[in-house]
């Protein structure tokens, strides 16, 4: 059961979102607060697989949450989507970088909206190959961040190749396709990458991966 909360400060929102989910039979609302405030407690008091939050609300926004869930080492399994009305804009970047595992549109398919559920349930990023050239087009032209690129230094050079496969939006058996590899292997090199990284989740590791100058758009 994928256990689910919900946090927004848009009651009928949130409520469409319930309404939504409670059809599934693998999906349960834990759940819901109105400002990122009680967001934290309740994920505190819940520990759900995912915490869907919206990226603008009062006392606590989304950001600011993100941050907190991802510092807090009671809460390493939560994964945050965040949910926005505009697309990707600054704030949602932020927020990537924060530790979110990626982001949803408000007016998102119902389809779409419960595979992204399930997606973020197993950990994996919320982040297609378009969503990383729309990161790569509006970002990459900010300074490269120098601890990021010394962090890289401990990477085996497979573990290397691993991020920047990662970093395109590829898949555990698209990435082992590419190397040459079982997908297990390739998960292995993608988990013992994350960990020298110190990355939450595959997100993380996109952010990284071009904030360190691993990969540019020329890879592309």
């Amino acid at each position: 059961m994928i256990r689910v909360l919900l946090v927004d400060d848009q009651a009928l929102l949130r409520s469409g979102f319930r309404a939504l989910l409670d059809l599934e039979d693998d999906i349960e609302v834990v759940a819901e607060a109105a400002d990122g405030q009680e967001g934290l407690a309740l994920a505190g008091e819940h520990l759900p697989d995912v915490a869907l939050i919206d990226i603008q609300m009062p006392v606590v926004d989304g950001i600011e949450a993100t941050r907190r869930i991802a510092a807090d080492p009671a809460l390493a399994k939560v994964h945050v989507v965040i949910l926005t009305n505009y697309g990707l804009d600054e704030y949602v970047f932020d927020a990537l970088r924060a530790g979110a595992a990626g982001f949803l549109v408000k007016d998102i398919l119902p389809e779409d909206f419960l595979h992204a559920v399930r997606v973020a349930a197993r950990g994996d990023a919320l982040l297609a190959p378009s969503i990383t050239r729309k990161l790569i087009n509006r970002y990459i032209t900010q300074p490269l961040h120098t601890d990021a690129a010394k962090g890289l230094e401990g990477l085996t050079g497979r573990e290397r190749e691993a991020v920047a496969l990662v970093t395109q939006g590829l898949s555990n058996g698209q990435i082992a396709d590419r190397m040459v590899i079982s997908p297990l292997t390739a998960k292995t090199h993608i988990n013992r990458a994350m960990a020298k990284l110190h990355a939450r989740d595959r997100a993380q590791l996109v952010i990284l991966g071009y904030e360190s100058g691993l990969v540019t758009p020329r890879n592309h």
